[in-house]
C-alpha cells in the first residue's frame, strides 16, 4: 500500500514563498509519477506540476510555470513543490499524487491517471 503524506503548507503573503514536501511509502518510490494539484473553494481539483522517475523531466501548469518547481529526492521518498512569488489566486489545498509507470518517459496532468492521493495541505496566501 503507498501512503503519501504532505506537509509545508500555511499562510504567507502575496510575493512570498512556500515550500511543500510529500513522503511516499513504498519500495518502488522511483517507478512512480509525482503530480501536485490543487483544489480551491467552489472550484475543481486542477493540475499544478508533474515529475517523471529521475526528476530529469517535469511539465507545469502555465499559471506556476516560471514560480514553482517541483523536485524529488529518491534516496529519502520524498518529493517537493518550491513555491515562489506567490499570488493570492494560488490559494488553496494542495494534494500530492502518485502513479506506477513503467516507462521512464511518463508524465501526466490528468489526475485520473493518479492512483494514490495524500490529505492535501491548506496554502493561503494573502494580498
Amino acid at each position: 500500500q503507498v501512503q503519501l503524506v504532505e506537509s509545508g503548507g500555511g499562510q504567507v503573503q502575496a510575493g512570498g514563498s512556500l515550500r511543500l514536501s510529500c513522503a511516499v511509502s513504498g519500495r518502488t518510490f522511483r517507478r512512480y509519477v509525482m503530480g501536485w494539484f490543487r483544489q480551491a473553494p467552489g472550484k475543481e481539483r486542477e493540475f499544478v506540476a508533474t515529475i517523471n522517475w529521475s526528476g530529469g523531466s517535469t511539465y507545469y501548469a502555465l499559471s506556476v510555470k516560471g514560480r514553482f518547481t517541483f523536485s524529488r529526492d529518491n534516496a529519502e521518498n520524498t518529493v517537493y513543490l518550491q513555491m515562489n512569488s506567490l499570488k493570492p489566486e494560488d490559494t488553496a489545498v494542495y494534494y500530492c499524487a502518485a502513479y506506477y509507470s513503467g516507462s521512464y518517459y511518463s508524465l501526466s496532468s490528468k489526475k485520473n491517471d493518479y492512483g494514490y492521493w495524500g490529505q492535501g495541505t491548506q496554502v493561503t496566501v494573502s494580498s
